[in-house]
């Protein structure tokens, strides 16, 4: 835990005095702010959107199991294998069964979070398998052997210069190459990658339980390729990614795009059903979904932190949070990052040892404001800090402190008492952490209270 903490404070502080990372980071979010509102044009009631969106993520958060019993019922129907996973050690099991039946020796992968959660491709280089991101993003990142910076653009805090250096290093090109020449290159790569693979993987932007299908949106088409020029398609997925119905999609699809890039609609839009049927030409012969559960039902059971699973993962709250543009993806140490990341991540892990994420905001409501399925985010941070302390997470320091905060609080004259050399010394010699990074705090001689007093005439009490 310490650990944990240690490097997220050590990152913090290198991050946010980094303003090469603050000018790249605010250049891409601008590009962002620019776009969303075009986006949101194309819905006549913008609000009336969300709180429909919240209550269809509602209903079918909580009748879970009876939402995916529907889907698996309908998506085995047409041939396709559905695995259930607790974690993520029996999700790369799967999957490694899999690949030994197929004797892979080639796999090739669509943008996915949730196959950066289980660290799939960690695991496939341990069984000498080569995995290749085929988003242009995370492929960049791949290249630099980092993981992804953001849920929705995985390379944000790099500039197109960056990339080219990158990719001169990695790939022997002219480092003076423009962003489309570096994209033919990466492409011409990629694309010998798919002709190769054995094994295809993606992930699912929603699991659609009436019809048995899931769906897949991306602006490149490589989530295409990935699920149709192998032979073998496997789909990780999280059990909360479900919508009730495929009519549901009208309303998911274009929220997802205005939120997460500000596009009326992405450029493709998949519906996979199921491996290729007789009579068709184009699919993979064989299809698996792997439902992964992974810490999401110990969310399911907590009431007040169920609302999280609303999350369709657009990335909008990131872009919104001051905490985020300033210390940047990869310090919060986790998969997820940004405020969703903080709320979700104490309950999919340890809470004792995550619980800091939660302190890492501002409470400005800003990521509430601009959630695309209206989740009370700032709320379940809070919560989440409640529920440490509940749970006796707390260090004895800073049980300490709040309870002699609070007895300072409830008597007056023990306030008045403290005066303005004792708060200062309080706050500047023994609290520390404010003053490393800040000036000193000076505090008035007389409070409030007594400066009230005196102004009105000694004895007479303040109203």
């Amino acid at each position: 835990m310490k650990e944990t903490v240690s490097s997220f404070l050590d990152k913090s502080s290198e991050k946010a005095a980094d303003l090469n990372h603050r000018r790249t980071i605010n250049f891409n979010i601008g590009k962002y702010n620019a776009a969303v509102p075009q986006g949101k044009l194309q819905f006549a009631e913008l609000n009336l959107a969300r709180e429909r969106a919240k209550n269809l993520k509602w209903r079918a958060i909580e009748t879970l199991d009876q939402q995916l019993e529907s889907f698996e019922a309908a998506i085995t129907r047409r041939g396709t294998k559905v695995i259930w996973a607790e974690d993520a050690k029996q999700a790369l099991e799967e999957i490694g069964k899999i690949c030994d039946e197929k004797n892979c020796k080639t796999l090739v992968k669509s943008k996915s979070m949730v196959t950066e959660e289980i660290h799939l491709n960690d695991f496939l280089e341990k069984k000498g398998i080569e995995s290749v991101e085929t988003d242009l993003g995370e492929y960049i990142q791949q290249l630099d052997g980092e993981p992804p910076y953001h849920i929705v653009t995985p390379a944000m805090h790099k500039s197109k210069e960056d990339v080219a250096r990158l990719f001169a290093e990695k790939l022997g090109t002219d480092p003076s190459l423009a962003p489309e020449q570096l994209t033919l290159v990466a492409r011409d790569i990629l694309r010998e990658k798919y002709r190769e693979a054995e094994v295809g993987v993606t992930g699912a932007n929603f699991i659609i339980a009436d019809i048995g299908a899931v769906a897949v949106t991306e602006n490149e088409g490589n989530g295409r390729l990935s699920c149709s020029m192998p032979k073998t398609h496997i789909v990780v997925v999280g059990i909360e990614k479900v919508i009730p119905s495929m009519t549901d999609l009208s309303l998911f699809w274009p929220l997802l795009s205005t939120y997460g890039t500000g596009q009326r609609i992405t450029s493709y839009n998949t519906i996979i059903a199921g491996p290729k049927q007789e009579g068709e030409t184009d699919g993979p012969e064989e299809m698996y979904v792997i439902l992964l559960d992974n810490g999401r039902t110990n969310i399911l059971a907590n009431e007040k932190q169920r609302e999280s699973l609303y999350c369709i993962r657009c990335g909008a709250c990131l872009n919104a949070c001051p905490v985020y543009k300033n210390i940047g993806g990869h310090t919060y140490g986790t998969t997820y990052s940004g405020p969703i990341g903080s709320v979700i991540t104490p309950n999919l892990k340890d809470l004792g040892e995550w619980k800091h994420l939660s302190y890492a905001s501002s409470l400005c409501g800003n990521c509430t404001e601009v959630c695309a399925v209206k989740i009370n985010l700032h709320e379940l941070l809070l919560e989440n800090r409640h529920e440490a302390v509940k749970e006796g997470e707390a260090a004895f320091s800073e049980k300490m402190v709040w309870k002699i905060w609070k007895r300072a609080m409830l008597r007056r004259k023990w306030m008045n008492m403290a005066g303005g050399n004792m708060k200062g010394w309080f706050v500047n010699k023994v609290g520390k952490s404010w003053t490393e990074h800040r000036g000193k705090l000076e505090f008035p001689k007389q409070s409030f209270n007594e400066q009230w007093k005196e102004k009105r005439g000694e004895g007479k009490p303040a109203k």
